[in-house]
């Protein structure tokens, strides 16, 4: 028996892509074309890009692929994905498909069975390790979340928002030195 399995890693999932969700939500659509510098994506295209990240690793799993160099990525799957990116969206679009994506994917993840994310898949030849478990592949998507996220954190400050999970912490901190001022 293992302690973390396939609805905790679905719960862990929906958690991060909520926060995501309400960043999309609290940003102005006026700012959705917002980037930090011209060579890289924009608030926008980074939500598009967030939404369908965990496409590769759900074709993986869902399809039982226990070798990648039996998965055909490129370039059908690469194109389609900077296609999504490059398509026009509308921010009800762009949350709506958050909302989608994500559900969809932690759904699947939540249906996992505890043998199959012990399998070992085989990675490309000269990466290390050269097995990985579907489990740890499958905290990835969750994992490159984050990262995309923490980009998104940095420009809401550069387009003058403080982001909520920041506001919330503070709130916990203002409420913690409340208390204990009160305690003396």
């Amino acid at each position: 028996m293992t302690y973390y399995g396939g609805k905790d890693l679905a719960a862990a999932f929906r958690t991060v892509r909520n926060n995501t969700i309400t960043i999309a939500e609290e940003i102005p659509e006026s700012k959705y074309d917002f980037r930090a510098a011209p060579d890289c994506r924009t608030i926008g295209q980074t939500l598009v890009h967030i939404a369908v990240g965990p496409s590769f690793q759900h074709q993986i799993h869902s399809n039982k692929f226990d070798d990648v160099t039996k998965v055909n990525f490129a370039p059908e799957l690469i194109q389609k994905l900077t296609a999504e990116e490059a398509t026009p969206r509308t921010k009800a679009e762009i949350v709506a498909m958050l909302r989608a994506e994500g559900d969809q994917f932690a759904s699947f993840l939540e249906s996992l069975p505890e043998a199959f994310l012990a399998e070992r898949v085989t990675m490309r030849p000269g990466m290390d390790p050269a097995t990985k478990t579907r489990f740890e592949m499958l905290l990835s998507p969750k994992e490159h979340e984050m990262h995309h996220r923490a980009q998104l954190m940095v420009l809401q400050r550069m387009i003058g928002q403080v982001p909520h999970l920041t506001r919330q912490m503070r709130e916990r901190m203002a409420q913690m030195q409340a208390g204990a001022s009160q305690g003396r």
